[in-house]
C-alpha cells in the first residue's frame, strides 16, 4: 500500500491518536473545522484522488500544522470497510478517535458510511455537521466552479483564505517591457486557473510580497497565444526559471480584444490605477 507522507515536523506515526479523513482539496473553512477536532497528537489522512487542483499535492500542507498523510485512492477502492479501518488501524497504532464530515463514505464502491464506520471502529467517531457561509453549503466543488466564473472574492470567502497558485517564470513574448508595462511571464501546472481576465493580485517572489496585477488568457490584440502574466506595481521586477506564487483578490475585468497597440497600453494602465487604489 502506497503511502506519502507530507509534514513539516518529523512525526512518530505511533503517537497519533486522532485522525480526520477527507479529500481536503483547499483546506477551506468546513476543513478547517474537521481539524479543530484533531488535539495535540492528531494528524490528517487525505484520500488523493489525483482531481485535486485548489490545492493539489503537498500543497496542502501550508495550511495546517497537522501532519498529512497521502492515501492513492486507487490503491484503497477495493478495500471492504473491515479492511479500510483495519489498516489506518495497523498504520496509526494509536488510534483512538476519526474525524469525519456529514458525508463521509468509504470501502469498496463507497458503500460503507458513518453508520457502518462506527460499527467497525471501535474507537470515538466525531461527525461533524455541513458548514455553510451565507447558508450556502461550503463544498470544494462550490469553490471551483467560484473560482472558473471569476468570482474570486466568493471563493475566497468560502476557503477563508486568498486562492494561492504557484507557478515557474519563464520567458515571455517580449512585448511587455518594450511596448506595455514589464511583465513576469508565469507557466502553472495542476493548479485550477480563475476565468480568463484581469486581476488585483498578490506576487510572491523568495517569499516576499510585492502588490501586483495579473492577466489570465489568450492575448487576443497580439499574437492571440494563451499567458499567465504578473505586472508588479511600482517596481520593475523580472526573473525567469523561479518559483512564484499568486494571490487572487479581486477581478477588475474580463480579458476582451483591442483594435490597437495604444487602446491595449490604455486600458493596461487604467487596470494597474484600479490595483493601486485598493491597495494603496
Amino acid at each position: 500500500m502506497e503511502i506519502m507522507k507530507s509534514s513539516s515536523t518529523l512525526v512518530n506515526k505511533n503517537t497519533i491518536d486522532t485522525i480526520a479523513i477527507g479529500g481536503f482539496d483547499g483546506m477551506h473553512i468546513a476543513h478547517q473545522e474537521l481539524f479543530k477536532n484533531l488535539g495535540k497528537n492528531g494528524a490528517i489522512v487525505c484520500i488523493e484522488t489525483g482531481y485535486a487542483n485548489l490545492t493539489p499535492k503537498s500543497y496542502r500542507q501550508e495550511y495546517t500544522n497537522y501532519p498529512i498523510y497521502y492515501y492513492i485512492l486507487e490503491n484503497i477502492k477495493k478495500l471492504e470497510g473491515i479492511e479500510f479501518v483495519k489498516l489506518l488501524k495497523e498504520e496509526f497504532t494509536s488510534l483512538k478517535k476519526i474525524v469525519i464530515g456529514f458525508d463521509f463514505c468509504f470501502g469498496k464502491n463507497r458503500k460503507y458510511c458513518i453508520d457502518e464506520l462506527k460499527k467497525i471502529f471501535d474507537g470515538e467517531v466525531v461527525v461533524i455537521s455541513e458548514i455553510k457561509f451565507d447558508n450556502y453549503p461550503i463544498h470544494s466543488r462550490h469553490i471551483r466552479e467560484f473560482i472558473k466564473d471569476g468570482d474570486i472574492q466568493k471563493a475566497n470567502k468560502f476557503l477563508g483564505k486568498e486562492y494561492k497558485i504557484y507557478g515557474v517564470a519563464i520567458k515571455g513574448q517580449g512585448l511587455g517591457k518594450s511596448d506595455f508595462v514589464p511583465t513576469i511571464n508565469l507557466r502553472i501546472d495542476d493548479f485550477l486557473l480563475p476565468k480568463d481576465g484581469v486581476y488585483i493580485t498578490k506576487t510572491y517572489i523568495d517569499n516576499i510580497e510585492h502588490n501586483s496585477v495579473t492577466f489570465i488568457g489568450n492575448r487576443k490584440t497580439t499574437d492571440n497565444s494563451f499567458a499567465i502574466e504578473t505586472h508588479i506595481l511600482n517596481k520593475d521586477i523580472h526573473f525567469e526559471n523561479i518559483n512564484i506564487s499568486i494571490k487572487f483578490i479581486e477581478k477588475i475585468r474580463d480579458n476582451k480584444k483591442f483594435n490597437d497597440f495604444i487602446e491595449l497600453k490604455n486600458q493596461i494602465l487604467e487596470d494597474i490605477n484600479y490595483a493601486k487604489k485598493y491597495f494603496y
